[in-house]
């Protein structure tokens, strides 16, 4: 398993404890799993963590995306609507330049 992948499980052993994440933690953890990893993994991902609680993070991944993008996406469809409407008409307007339709 990868370092990152070791620390990142002990991370969240950490923050379903609910004791604060700290590179030394994340470090005695993985030693105590028999992986032990390098101490710049541990430093990154408790600088990273630090101040942050990590069950709310989690489970605020999924509410900040797709709900915040809908209301954009859908102020973005309601302003593309005039751009449509007049790339249609300018179609129609190129088919009867040419004197002649599709079925005539």
């Amino acid at each position: 398993m990868s370092a990152d992948a070791l620390v990142s499980y002990a991370a969240l052993i950490l923050a379903d404890a609910e004791v604060e994440i700290s590179s030394d933690k994340l470090i005695a953890i993985t030693k105590a799993a028999g992986s032990p990893v390098e101490q710049v993994w541990a430093d990154v991902f408790a600088k990273a963590l630090a101040g942050k609680d990590l069950k709310e993070i989690l489970f605020n991944i999924g509410a900040s995306g797709p709900a915040a993008a809908a209301p954009a996406a859908a102020a973005a469809g309601s302003a593309d609507a005039p751009a449509a409407e007049e790339a249609e008409e300018e179609k129609d307007e190129s088919d009867d330049d040419m004197g002649f339709g599709l079925f005539d």
